[in-house]
């Protein structure tokens, strides 16, 4: 039973005294109370069970008959902490008795002997009731922040979570993401400064208040800092946060959580899902977006077993000869006769783990067509196929890749798994895992969209891809002329991926112009509109047919 707000919000001392006064009054107990302000005591001290025993006599005492109530009760086994004894002038009796865990007997117990101490004992009681069990600002804290300011209308709430975090503690240890979440957090609240507060919600996820002035220093420290994960020698990862923020209406004045828990939660999973939009600020527009989530997630599996899921392929041209090199293969959903656009339910899926579902179902798919190509004396090409993040974290990856390959019977050098560039240290390891084992497979890689990440150059250094596809972006448009930025950029791109031995494909390729960019630095081969779109199977095995496309 969740004590009363007058209960959870008075001082430790008051409460005590409250207790005592109820439990020696005249005229009887009152069990109800008694049993809430033992549970809160419970709470605050974090014990693990509160019990009181109510007889109406001394005699009633002697004989066991009475009333026992458990007011509290974890379940977990624990250690008797205090009794309280007490008999009213009517000669009734209560007896309360609070036991603690062992982990937690010898903190409690301190606090319990320092009670004549009363500015040390009102600390100790503070801080167990105001952080976690391993000294961090727990949501309480935010709560009597908040209570304490009253006035918050115009500041920004926001809650925030280390992105892959358990991949730091898996590569450097636990003890080195303890110390690197620990350092974060200080940067974080050093920030946020008096004015405002941050709290642990638990694990890596964190809450926080602060006031305008601070928040875009607030926003860039989120989106990518440098963090030393080994205070002994210096060492040092860079971490990165979703960020899911609410401005307090102005001349909001707090009551509850209420107010603002339920935006910042769905602003942060608008964050958390929202592809590269890491900082999302709730609107209701958010809300639209999440309820056409909830739809997509709850169709996926029905859609997966209907097989209404298709590929799409959009060749690769060799703009020298207008051979088709390749293709890549794109997913497309078919609901009811109609295509439901990528962007409404890949970044969906991408939330959990149903788009490595899809991924390898498509990879089925591919296998599929090609072995019916080849079985019907079409000459087949390489296939890329693509492969979200999500992946990365399974051991099996390489295993069932491979079950899937092998048992369509293609050979290895037709497949090419393509990923994106990553964007934190860890993330990092993790690819150059990924990509290593496939190559030792045989199996093609290429690294998508490269030209947007904060890492390209050591991307394409420390890992051996086989394949550099260079993101639109860098694709010079008909306006720039050859000593332009954009023009110069690209041309040391595409000199520099065949200088290391790699494929260089620039995707995005919508005009002649960029065609005859193309050629004039070497750059080979194209993906792009101005050949063809994305093509159902059927279409595309008319072109396999045809396996030139002209160009001038």
């Amino acid at each position: 039973m969740e004590a009363p707000k007058r209960i959870k919000d008075m001082p430790f001392d008051a409460l005590f005294q409250m207790l005592i006064s109820e439990m020696t009054k005249l005229d009887g107990f009152s069990v109800p109370l008694i049993e809430e302000i033992v549970s809160e005591f419970c709470r605050r001290f974090r014990l693990c069970k509160g019990i009181t025993y109510l007889y109406n006599s001394l005699e009633a005492e002697q004989h066991g008959n009475g009333e026992i109530h458990s007011c509290f009760d974890t379940g977990v086994e624990g250690n008797l902490l205090k009794q309280y004894r007490v008999t009213t002038e009517l000669m009734s009796t209560a007896v309360m008795s609070v036991y603690a865990p062992p982990q937690r007997l010898d903190i409690v117990m301190r606090a319990v002997l320092t009670f004549m101490s009363r500015n040390r004992f009102q600390k100790i009681v503070r801080e167990m009731i105001l952080t976690d069990d391993v000294g961090y600002p727990n949501f309480r804290s935010l709560l009597h922040f908040l209570m304490e300011h009253k006035q918050v209308g115009g500041m920004i709430g926001f809650e925030y979570n280390l992105r892959h975090f358990s991949l730091v503690n898996q590569e450097f240890g636990r003890k080195a993401g303890d110390t690197a979440l620990r350092n974060h957090f200080e940067g974080c609240r050093g920030i946020v400064g008096s004015g405002g507060t941050v709290a642990r919600l638990g694990g890596d996820s964190f809450i926080a208040v602060c006031s305008v002035p601070e928040l875009e220093q607030v926003l860039a420290y989120l989106a990518e800092t440098v963090t030393v994960c080994d205070d002994t020698d210096g060492s040092s990862v860079t971490l990165t946060c979703s960020v899911g923020l609410y401005r307090f209406p102005e001349g909001m004045i707090y009551h509850d959580p209420g107010q603002f828990m339920p935006m910042i939660m769905t602003a942060f999973r608008a964050a958390q899902t929202g592809g590269k939009e890491h900082a999302v600020f709730f609107d209701h527009a958010i809300l639209e977006r999440k309820e056409k989530s909830m739809k997509v997630q709850q169709l996926f599996p029905e859609a997966l077993r209907n097989r209404e899921f298709h590929v799409f392929y959009q060749p690769k041209i060799d703009i020298l000869t207008g051979e088709i090199a390749g293709a890549e293969a794109l997913c497309r959903w078919f609901r009811k006769g109609e295509i439901v656009p990528p962007m409404e339910f890949i970044p969906v899926l991408e939330q959990t783990a149903d788009i490595c579902k899809l991924d390898f179902y498509m990879l089925d798919l591919v296998c599929s067509d090609l072995r019916r190509w080849m079985d019907s004396g079409i000459q087949p090409v390489r296939i890329s196929v693509n492969l979200s993040r999500k992946h990365m974290m399974d051991a099996y990856l390489l295993q069932t890749i491979l079950e899937i390959v092998d048992k369509h019977r293609i050979p290895h050098e037709y497949i090419e798994i393509e990923l994106t560039e990553t964007t934190t240290d860890v993330e990092f390891k993790d690819l150059k895992r990924v990509v290593g084992a496939l190559q030792k497979a045989g199996i093609y890689t290429s690294v998508d969209d490269f030209g947007i990440g904060y890492s390209s150059l050591n991307l394409i250094r420390a890992i051996p891809w086989n394949v550099l596809k260079i993101d639109r972006s860098f694709l010079p448009l008909e306006e720039d002329s050859p000593d332009s930025t954009r023009s110069i950029m690209f041309g040391h791109v595409v000199r520099m991926a065949k200088q290391l031995g790699l494929e260089c494909i620039a995707e995005g390729v919508e005009t002649q112009r960029q065609v005859e960019i193309l050629r004039d630095n070497n750059c080979d081969l194209a993906q792009g509109f101005y050949f063809d779109r994305p093509l159902p199977v059927e279409d595309f095995e008319k072109r396999l047919h045809q396996h030139y496309y002209e160009v001038t």
